[in-house]
């Protein structure tokens, strides 16, 4: 029964849909529905058509009609979207498509459709076109430059026109002085970096109500500016190299170099390196192309600033051109030196040998000689020219040309060549040529001259070479040339020309052979210094002809007793060497007779005199040799090196007759008060040597004064004595810590076998006592001689009277003399005079057993005199 009402519900549904579909009248429907659509130019436009009918399957050429009543067609396939075109929907709907309106398309658009075949229908709708606000030119991000006038672009299109108002951080901003709103934007007078920020561009329709905002951002840009670019840069050639162009702005500027010679980035050519961040510009290895300007380009989006700089690659000199030059005397001679360099090397010159370098321009020591220098920068080049206007000899020599910059200098020798006539003023003051005995002689005649001369020699007028003398013989003929002369006749004793030619000119010098002789008579010798046994003379001699010096003087000298000069002595001396006689008897009275020799032969002898030798006496005072090197008002110091010892050094003096046996040291500290010499007498020592001409002082003071005395000694007695002051220098003190003695197992030893010698000198001195026998005893009765012998060997002082003093032997020990032993040897000499008594001076000397009479030469070299036996025949002189 519940079902009945829901069944009749449904059939009451159903009828009612029947009778409204009977009374629905057939039409189009558009959507949107509202009949006029008002649509901003641009933007795309979607209007559908759909038709509402009973029967849907009855509706036919479903269609749009634009504002021109023309049928808008279906988008063609593959062809360009059209302005505006129809497409078919789900659900029998036609959609007109537009995708950007535009303000021509503004009107009345159709869609229309059949029904049935019966009914038209159609349905009409309007579009209305308006510009909305659009931003045409306002970029959100702007850029104005620091201390510029800049307007913040702000263009907008609408249609109705729009008003535009700005705010700036959200605040409005009003025209004043700094703003300035205008139809296109907002003008920003003198913009400084407090004018960054954000500015809000505001457009509003007031008849649309449309109101549209535009945020712009505003940075303030600084253009570049470089602030570190030297004008001049230099680098080294084959060296890296690096420079830096240093730059400031906002943004950060982007840095690049340019070579203006070829206007290309340096970042792309090879060995070339730029940061573009730090403006850093490096060279692997500089070559001498790369002299020349660059341009240093900083540039940002606030402009562009470019700086140039000079980059001069320092290219050591090289001299590439250097002639030896030749010229005339009187005239004009120039050398030029070429040189290239990075900069243009400067050039100077110098004479060979010297440090003297010539200054640019005229010289003034030397107004003759001028300096000229040309430079070419560009090219790296440099001239220099030395130019010497009246030439002369003296400018004949090497040139060193001299190329300098800053990178190095290079050196270059040249040659001038002055030309000139011959010349012999080298031959003026030269001697004649001698010859004696028709010895050949050598004329030698040198020309000075360039070019080098021709020498012809003349005699008495006639060209020797024409003459056919076979004494006469040409060797050579320039620039030196020989006449060989063998003079048979003294006709050949005369002046021979020489005669030299060459390209400017002639001369003649004339030379002279002249015959040789032997010199004349010594003019003077007297005795200067004498001893017992030598004599030392002072010579003058004869006069002499230059070219022929005399070489030697010689002495022959004998006893006055003897009338013989056959059995002379011979003695020669070289002319710069003491003249001294050795080997004289002491009381004798001698003949002497001098003569001089030179290269032809000996002199004639004379300057006969006679003169005796003194008695024998102590020897002379010894010379020490040392050089002082301060001097008081008294008397000359020696410093010692040391401060410690000092090494005394002497020379032998003449010992007068008897051979020195021993010399004396003395030496004693002292000061000096007021200028006179104090000395310490208990510090005194007191030293003799034998066989020696040293000695050395040890364990001295440092800083002191000492007196030193210096004696020799013969069997006469002592010589006067030399005396010196020798100062030691300052020392270092050293103290010294005593140590405890300690006897050590070697002292034992030396002390075991000194009481052993002990005991046989005494056994020994007991034996000589009571027996007479033993060492002692053969000692005491070589000591007890008879008084002649002990006078004789007193007087001439035996070694073994100084030198084994027996002080425990005398003639009480001894009761009767006791055989004599084997003899002993005979005393040594020390000297080279024989002994003899002291008090027999007239007895003569003895000659060694075995030697004969002999001459001899003495030659002094200037430090040493050498004596040598045998006469000589020839010498050549040592000057």
């Amino acid at each position: 029964m519940r079902e009945l009402p829901l069944l009749a519900l449904l059939l009451c549904s159903c009828s009612l849909i029947d009778l409204i579909k009977a009374e629905e009248k057939p039409r189009l429907e558009i959507y949107p529905t509202q009949e006029v659509q008002r649509k901003p130019v641009g933007k795309p436009l979607i209007l559908t058509c759909r038709p509402r009918v009973p029967e849907a399957a009855l509706v036919a050429d479903l269609q749009w009609r634009d504002n021109m009543n023309n049928t808008i067609l279906p988008k063609p396939m593959g062809r360009n979207q059209p302005p505006m075109y129809t497409e078919t929907l789900p659900g029998e709907s036609l959609a007109l498509m537009i995708p950007s309106l535009s303000v021509e398309m503004g009107g009345i658009y159709y869609c229309t459709a059949s029904y049935a075949n019966t009914e038209i229908l159609e349905k009409a709708v309007t579009i209305t076109t308006y510009v909305a606000i659009t931003w045409t030119n306002a970029p959100e991000n702007q850029y104005p430059t620091l201390g510029q006038e800049y307007v913040v672009m702000c263009e907008v299109k609408a249609d109705p026109n729009p008003t535009i108002d700005w705010l700036r951080n959200g605040d409005p901003i009003r025209t004043g002085d700094k703003y300035v709103v205008e139809n296109h934007g907002l003008r920003i007078r003198d913009v400084q970096e407090s004018d960054e920020g954000i500015y809000t561009c505001r457009a509003a329709v007031i008849e649309t109500g449309e109101l549209l905002e535009r945020t712009i951002r505003v940075e303030v840009f600084i253009q570049p500016m470089i602030v570190s670019l030297p004008a001049d840069l230099e680098a080294v050639e084959g060296k890296p190299f690096a420079a830096n162009c240093t730059a400031t702005g906002k943004p950060v500027p982007e840095i690049s170099w340019i070579r203006d010679a070829t206007q290309l980035n340096v970042a792309t050519a090879d060995r070339f390196q730029v940061n573009p961040q730090t403006g850093l510009v490096t060279i692997s290895s500089v070559s001498q192309e790369d002299y020349g300007t660059y341009t240093c380009l900083a540039k940002n989006k606030a402009g562009v600033v470019d700086q140039k700089t000079k980059l001069n690659v320092l290219v050591r000199p090289q001299i590439y051109e250097l002639y030896n030059v030749t010229g005339s005397r009187t005239k004009e001679i120039a050398i030029t030196c070429r040189a290239k360099g990075r900069p243009a090397p400067a050039i100077t010159f110098r004479r060979w040998g010297t440090q003297e370098e010539y200054s640019n321009g005229v010289q003034v020591d030397d107004n003759r000689i001028v300096l000229e220098r040309n430079f070419d920068e560009e090219r790296g080049e440099s001239t220099g020219t030395l130019r010497i206007s009246n030439a002369e000899r003296s400018d004949d020599g090497l040139y060193q040309c001299i190329a300098r910059n800053k990178g190095a200098d290079a050196y270059k020798t040249g040659h001038i060549t002055v030309e000139f006539a011959p010349d012999f003023s080298q031959m003026k003051d030269l001697p004649p040529v001698f010859s004696w005995e028709q010895r050949k002689a050598n004329l030698s005649c040198l020309a000075m001259g360039i070019p080098n001369a021709t020498i012809e020699w003349h005699w008495n007028g006639l060209k020797v070479k024409d003459m056919s003398d076979p004494n006469l013989k040409i060797v050579g003929t320039g620039p030196r040339s020989d006449l060989i002369v063998h003079p048979v006749t003294r006709k050949y004793y005369t002046s021979y020309k020489c005669i030299a030619t060459n390209i400017h000119g002639t001369a003649e010098h004339d030379m002279q052979l002249k015959e040789a002789r032997v010199p004349d008579f010594v003019a003077a010798a007297a005795p200067r210094q004498l001893t017992a046994t030598t004599m030392t003379f002072d010579i003058r001699g004869p006069p002499t002809e230059l070219g022929l010096p005399i070489l030697a003087y010689s002495v022959q000298y004998k006893e006055v007793y003897n009338p013989d000069w056959s059995t002379a002595y011979n003695r020669s001396w070289s002319p710069d060497s003491p003249y001294i006689v050795e080997g004289l008897r002491p009381q004798t009275e001698y003949s002497f007779r001098f003569a001089a020799r030179n290269q032809v032969g000996l002199g004639n002898w004379g300057v006969n005199q006679q003169q005796s030798t003194p008695r024998r006496s102590a020897p002379e005072e010894p010379k020490p040799l040392h050089n002082p090197v301060q001097h008081d008002r008294e008397e000359p110091v020696v410093v010692s090196p040391y401060s410690d010892h000092f090494e005394l050094r002497w020379g032998v003096p003449a010992d007068n007759g008897e051979p020195i046996d021993k010399y004396q040291i003395k030496y004693c500290p002292g000061v000096k008060i007021s200028g006179t010499w104090t000395e310490l007498e208990n510090n005194c020592n007191t030293v003799e040597v034998v066989e020696t001409t040293s000695f050395e002082m040890t364990q001295l003071n440092g800083n002191t004064y000492y007196r030193i005395e210096l004696k020799a000694h013969n069997a006469i007695g002592y010589s006067s004595p030399a005396s010196i002051i020798m100062k030691t220098t300052r020392g270092i003190d050293v103290i010294q810590v005593a140590e405890r003695p300690v006897l050590s197992s070697a002292a034992i030893v030396g002390i075991a076998v000194g009481g052993v010698l002990l005991l046989l000198f005494v056994v020994d001195l007991l034996c000589c006592v009571t027996v007479h026998m033993g060492v002692m005893a053969t000692m005491c009765r070589r000591a007890k001689r008879s008084p002649s012998e002990i006078d004789d060997e007193a007087k001439l002082g035996s070694l073994y009277g100084w030198r084994f003093p027996l002080p425990y032997c005398s003639g009480q020990l001894v009761k009767e003399p006791p055989p004599s032993p084997l003899p002993l040897p005979p005393p040594v000499k020390l000297g080279g005079s024989p002994m003899t008594s002291p008090l027999d001076e007239k007895e003569p000397l003895r000659t060694p057993t075995g030697s004969i009479k002999q001459n001899s030469t003495i030659e002094f070299d200037g430090r040493f005199v050498h004596s040598r036996s045998g006469e000589i025949i020839g010498k050549n002189s040592a000057v």
